[in-house]
């Protein structure tokens, strides 16, 4: 819906280099840590799904509770998601690591029933590996600034999160763009510089429905190469898999959740997409979104996480013995 090229967004001369001794080096560094989360089990570890199942209304409290720390919409809107695929594009990594991210973010969006883009396909995800990350996040930004503001309502963060999007200090940061549309047809539903909105049809809808739905439209993501030191290539494409496929507030505390959300604060515990992810994900992608209240609609994906993990638990302990 809203694919660009690299060429048109910030010519590729203007992408900081990587050197050769340090891309190879992503997918090498830390290399041990998943290991050394296997062998190490701290007090007071993250909750994780499995934990708290067995208490029904424990769990749903404690998944509402994730939905509304992890999520972050676009201003005034409902959760985005991708509607149909996604095509996901790297640059500035050697192409074995490259490819890597590529097919592993691909494989998580298949694993949702997300179509995965084809060889050449226009991304809609664009991965920048940068050694100079606010530096080059500024120019990308100041280049094709309607990249990342749409001038449209319900589509970004606003202008004071664009900011701290180009100035922040994690080693990986993201913007996304989401779109308010048409839930049937995928058309815009709000007014966009040289876009008309299509008038949407109430038609058998009740006050507390809605006919408008958020499609995410595209995600940029920044790899601040000096930043991430003890990581590995596989925890590093989950990670990038989270945040590509959902709307995640880069500040959220998720301390006491076991996710890859807590990559960066404490790699040695995270070997990847957990449990919480995986149902938070599904539950995502499959909610209704038919409840025109946001807060409705996150108790909504929340439901949808619950049932997804059960699901996970009952099939994970198989069939019933035969008499």
């Amino acid at each position: 819906m809203l694919g660009f090229t690299l060429s048109l967004a910030l010519g590729a001369a203007a992408l900081a280099p990587i050197p050769p001794a340090v891309s190879p080096a992503v997918s090498t560094i830390g290399q041990t840590a998943a290991s050394q989360a296997a062998e190490t089990s701290p007090a007071g570890a993250p909750t994780d799904l499995g934990d708290v199942v067995i208490e029904g209304r424990r769990l749903e409290e404690a998944t509402r509770d994730f939905v509304a720390t992890v999520g972050q919409p676009a201003r005034g809107r409902a959760l985005a998601r991708w509607r149909d695929g996604v095509c996901v594009g790297v640059a500035n990594l050697r192409a074995e690591t490259a490819q890597y991210i590529v097919d592993r973010v691909s494989t998580v969006a298949q694993d949702l029933g997300l179509k995965p883009g084809a060889p050449g396909c226009t991304p809609g995800v664009l991965i920048v590996a940068t050694t100079d990350a606010n530096a080059f996040t500024e120019a990308f930004v100041a280049r094709r600034p309607r990249l990342f503001v749409l001038g449209g309502s319900g589509t970004d963060l606003g202008r004071n999160a664009l900011e701290k999007f180009q100035t922040t200090d994690r080693p990986v940061r993201w913007w996304t763009v989401s779109l308010p549309v048409d839930r049937d047809t995928g058309e815009i539903a709000v007014r966009l510089p040289g876009h008309s909105a299509p008038i949407i049809s109430r038609a058998g809808l009740s006050t507390f429905s809605t006919q408008i739905v958020d499609d995410t439209g595209r995600v940029f993501v920044i790899i601040d190469i000096d930043r991430i030191d003890g990581v590995s290539l596989t925890q590093l494409g989950d990670y990038i898999a989270m945040v590509s496929l959902a709307q995640v507030d880069p500040d959220a505390d998720t301390s006491a959740y076991a996710t890859v959300l807590n990559l960066f604060d404490t790699p040695e515990q995270v070997d990847g997409l957990t449990e919480w992810d995986m149902a938070y994900l599904h539950g995502l992608y499959e909610s209704q979104r038919i409840l025109a209240n946001p807060g409705a609609s996150r108790d909504e994906i929340a439901s949808s996480i619950v049932r997804v993990r059960r699901q996970m638990v009952r099939n994970a302990e198989g069939p019933p013995p035969t008499p």
